[in-house]
């Protein structure tokens, strides 16, 4: 029989992939002040994979300690911009001067998940996808803000390439999934490997 297994993200977009992956799942919100271990790390000199990796191990041992016995999966996403740290966008001129920043530059999305099982992290990946902007004028940026902020406030850079925020870019290597915040190819493996998923 399958171990339980519990997505510890409040995101709606990792939760569709998995319900579209097939996957069988709870999902349970984890309370992780994000902000504290972020800056935790930055002050240390931590790199942004490591705090990317480090925050969804947060998140994934916060809820595996109420759930013994479940693979319990936290995630989260991280821009690497000059080897800076950028959030989502506090507000709409917040995310015109993120994006006016980035403006013909290449920055990094670094997408981890950690697993945990019975109080111990049993797997773990980050995925890089490195993105190339294509050089913005400053009306397209404030078009673009202005028709989409309900939606990109939610996301780090102020963009979602799922929707408008592909005409932002000239180039994009790397795994779709982990633009969308969760490496799902790697993850698959893992649960296939383990015997969780028919393979």
């Amino acid at each position: 029989m399958p171990t339980p297994l519990v997505l510890a993200s409040g995101s709606e977009v990792r939760r569709t992939l998995l319900e579209r992956s097939g996957l069988d799942f709870e999902v349970v919100s984890p309370r992780v002040d994000e902000a504290a271990i972020r800056d935790s790390l930055l002050s240390e000199g931590a790199s942004p994979r490591d705090i990317a990796d480090a925050l969804a191990e947060a998140k994934a041992r916060r809820v595996a300690a109420k759930l013994p016995g479940a693979l319990v999966i936290g995630c989260d996403q991280v821009l690497d911009f000059k080897r800076s740290i950028l959030s989502k966008p506090t507000s709409p001129q917040d995310a015109r001067a993120q994006l006016a920043e980035m403006s013909g530059q290449r920055h990094s999305l670094l997408s981890a998940a950690v697993i945990y099982e019975d109080a111990r992290p049993v797997w773990r990946h980050v995925g890089q996808v490195r993105m190339q902007m294509r050089v913005l004028s400053d009306g397209f940026i404030e078009g673009y803000v202005e028709r989409n902020w309900e939606s990109i406030r939610h996301s780090v850079g102020g963009y979602k390439l799922e929707e408008e925020g592909v005409r932002l870019f000239s180039r994009v290597d790397g795994s779709y999934f982990d633009v969308l915040g969760l490496p799902l190819l790697e993850l698959l493996a893992y649960l296939g490997l383990r015997g969780e998923i028919e393979t």
